[in-house]
């Protein structure tokens, strides 16, 4: 990743700061954007974009345009901005399903297209998208997370078709990630059989390198170690 520069969207969340961390430990400069209002300052190798609602197109590309323009090039975008929410269909509440909609495809898409031209600039340009394993085979309580985030997969096997031999696009699909929120949300679960944060920032980063340019259109599940 030495010198590529990369835009992570929910790059304040659990695992957003784990790939920020884990591409400038490997020599990346990286765009951080937010829905929180920012809180650092720009040093040499990040930048921090805050209170960006990337659900609305004209912030996305003003986000992405200005990233590219503070580095002064775009190579991969990585889409980690998104929601969860546990409810059935029958008793849930419709806004749910709206919600999860906007958080986990629409910033996703919106980010995308704003990145592709800086992406085909680039010569080595990569799109990597967060789908979900639940996505595949929704159970209960599952419904609204499951269709947005089966959304992303079609965006991205769309994308890839649409970009392939200019940009790659790829997805990886976490099964539970083991961060603090999910431990405490489900105290009696096996957190051992959980993927980490930094296994999956090590797939997503390896799918953002030029080590990656014949992977494109994959969706990859990554289960952990148990």
């Amino acid at each position: 990743m030495q010198g590529k520069v990369i835009v992570v969207t929910g790059a304040s969340g659990a695992l957003g700061k784990v790939v920020v961390e884990a591409a400038i430990t490997r020599g990346a400069r990286v765009a951080c954007i937010n829905r929180a209002v920012a809180k650092g300052d720009a040093a040499a190798d990040r930048i921090e974009f805050g209170d960006v609602d990337l659900a609305d197109p004209a912030q996305a590309s003003q986000a992405v345009d200005a990233a590219a323009a503070h580095f002064g090039r775009l190579d991969a975008l990585v889409n980690i901005a998104g929601a969860f929410a546990f409810e059935t269909v029958a008793d849930g509440d419709p806004k749910t399903w709206q919600r999860l909609h906007a958080v986990n495809l629409t910033t996703a898409l919106n980010a995308s297209r704003a990145a592709i031209p800086h992406l085909i600039a680039s010569g080595a340009g990569r799109i990597v998208n967060i789908g979900a394993m639940g996505a595949l085979q929704a159970g209960a309580g599952m419904g609204a997370y499951a269709a947005s985030k089966a959304a992303v997969h079609r965006l991205t096997e769309a994308l890839a078709s649409e970009l392939k031999g200019k940009v790659t696009v790829n997805a990886v699909l976490p099964s539970t990630i083991d961060t603090p929120a999910n431990r405490r949300d489900m105290p009696k679960a096996d957190f051992a059989t959980w993927v980490t944060a930094d296994e999956l920032a090590n797939v997503i980063l390896f799918l953002a390198s030029d080590a990656a340019s014949g992977v494109t259109g994959a969706l990859l599940p990554v289960r952990g170690r148990v």
